[in-house]
């Protein structure tokens, strides 16, 4: 999940053209499927013990939500380098990288007896994402072809569904009976398993034309980014922007233009071709993506801490909590699915980030009351709001662009998908220095924020995205 639910990586595997038959392409499928699950659950399971790992490590506040910001700055600023490495360097290779980064990172989580050594590991961990992520599902993409394939991402979505509900649970389990620890000692058979069978069965050359790499502007985007994120996360913590974080602010502001206009100069070797926002669409779509991925990120780090720091949940319950929103995306979004294929994308995207918006607002009773009347109503109607966007988003992406270059503008959603829930974690310092009780008045504060920000998103795509088929 890296916090966010699969769904929006999926044009990845749609995006990537067929390159010939594998000799094993269920066990290429079955390496695609472990590979992601790599970056799907951690972020999940971590949210459920951040509570720990803040009681144990003595972090609270901008320093703790560095736990979750440490993976998805990487993770969002060098998506699309990762997906041009494997076109250059042939996707097994990368894909291995990527894993191996990512259990070495995950020892060193394990391991580490200090916030910030635990913070330096999840940045690698997210290094490791950023190789292993596009580059498993560009190969599930080139291994199949026609019916195959969409049966094949059916299946990894599937997948992707079971372990977003599982992830938590089993975390939350783990971290009440062994520790926090634990969470990431379960990557390492995962990350074996994947490593094995990808050097045995998965087989995709490189690209037929050298694609330019632009380490330049990965640089520039992870520095703004950076900078960006500890200014916010500063500032949130003490509740007012001191001198220090004004300065990062602007650092960050400065170095993120500087990116843009470096990569303008790039032109088509660019990391990001700034022609792709000459379409109004998909313009439109990364805006709200943004809006609505970050109100998203933020329900999926706030809700467990909550119920864990302010009502007294374990740990185990508070990945159960949860549970119901992965089972809504898996039954609802394959029918939303189909109903944007033939009724076009605009309206379930305006509604159902609407219906987010009000489930948000429902997200202001936790505390009041039961899980069952207060938290379990906000947690459905979110999920069946999602339910409604995150197929056609998909759908909508990959038409809002030319066919050339559907691979990068379906890496970019995702990257703003990170970057989305990179900033709301940055901006969540205020609610994380709280304790018990005193957390319900900032999160149900977060809570209205965040059902703005959606109801924000709802407009962008009313008025943004072509209304054609």
């Amino acid at each position: 999940m890296s916090t966010l639910p699969a769904h929006c990586d999926r044009p990845l595997a749609d995006s990537t053209p067929a390159r010939g038959h594998a000799a094993h392409p269920n066990l290429v499928l079955a390496t695609s499927i472990l590979a992601s699950s790599l970056a799907f659950i951690d972020g999940s399971v971590v949210n459920v013990g951040l509570a720990a790992i803040g009681r144990d490590l003595g972090g609270a506040g901008a320093d703790l939500s560095w736990v979750v910001s440490g993976y998805l700055l990487p993770l969002s600023s060098l998506l699309l380098l990762g997906g041009a490495a494997g076109d250059r360097y042939g996707r097994r290779r990368i894909l291995l990288a990527g894993i191996a980064a990512f259990a070495l990172a995950s020892l060193l989580c394990a391991w580490a007896p200090r916030l910030w050594l635990l913070v330096g590991g999840r940045v690698l961990q997210g290094v490791g994402a950023a190789l292993l992520l596009p580059n498993s599902l560009a190969i599930l993409g080139a291994t199949f072809t026609g019916k195959a394939r969409g049966k094949a991402i059916g299946i990894w979505a599937a997948a992707g569904a079971a372990a977003g509900a599982v992830g938590p649970l089993l975390g939350g389990w783990l971290i009440d009976t062994v520790g926090w620890r634990a969470v990431f000692y379960i990557n390492l058979p995962i990350a074996a398993l994947a490593i094995l069978l990808g050097w045995r069965y998965v087989n995709v050359p490189p690209g037929d034309k050298p694609v330019a790499l632009d380490p330049s502007g990965a640089l520039l985007a992870s520095i703004g980014l950076g900078c960006l994120t500890w200014g916010l996360a500063a500032a949130s913590a003490d509740k007012g922007v001191t001198p220090a974080a004004s300065v990062a602010i602007a650092a960050g502001v400065a170095v993120l233009l500087a990116f843009l206009w470096f990569e303008r100069r790039a032109g088509d070797a660019a990391m990001l071709p700034l022609k792709l926002f000459g379409s109004s669409s998909f313009s439109g779509l990364n805006l709200m993506t943004f809006l609505l991925y970050g109100a998203l990120g933020a329900l999926m780090l706030l809700v467990p801490y909550v119920l864990i720091q302010a009502l007294q949940y374990s740990a185990k319950q508070a990945g159960a909590a949860l549970l119901p929103f992965p089972i809504v995306l898996a039954i609802g979004s394959p029918l939303m699915g189909k109903l944007a294929g033939s009724h076009g994308s605009r309206l379930p995207l305006s509604i159902g980030a609407l219906i987010v918006a009000g489930g948000f607002l429902l997200g202001t009773r936790i505390g009041a009351g039961s899980y069952a009347t207060h938290v379990l109503p906000a947690i459905l109607v979110i999920a069946a709001g999602m339910a409604c966007v995150a197929a056609p988003l998909t759908t909508a992406v990959l038409s809002s662009v030319d066919g050339s270059h559907t691979g990068i503008a379906s890496g970019f959603n995702s990257a703003v998908a990170r970057g989305g829930g990179l900033i709301a974690t940055a901006l969540l310092g205020v609610v994380l220095t709280a304790q018990g009780r005193a957390l319900l008045a900032p999160f149900h504060a977060a809570m209205v924020v965040c059902a703005a920000a959606a109801l924000a998103s709802s407009v962008c795509a009313f008025v943004w995205v072509r209304g054609e088929r």
